[in-house]
């Protein structure tokens, strides 16, 4: 049994509440989640208006299949926030 994980970070520049990041939030996850069977979720900075980190984990049997995979899940995340007006900044895998 394998298991990755990664931390996405994304910057929302237009978001002057937590009410404004809080609906991309969760736009973009319920997105994943319904095309990806993956473990998403805020994971820290949930106090800050315009940062957004956000925790994804996934188990499987080869971890060249779960590199693969998670690599496709932080491309379609990244595509998704683009048109939600958040920005991509940093990208750390385990």
């Amino acid at each position: 049994m394998h298991i990755k994980s990664a931390k996405l970070i994304f910057y929302i520049s237009h978001a002057s509440s937590l009410k404004d990041k809080r609906q991309i939030c969760r736009k973009l996850i319920d997105k994943a989640r319904h095309k990806f069977n993956a473990s998403i979720a805020e994971v820290c900075t949930q106090d800050f208006h315009q940062t957004l980190t956000i925790g994804i984990a996934i188990v499987g049997g080869e971890m060249a299949f779960l590199q693969k995979f998670m690599d496709e899940i932080i491309r379609f995340m990244e595509e998704v926030a683009e048109i939600l007006g958040a920005e991509l900044t940093q990208i750390d895998v385990y």
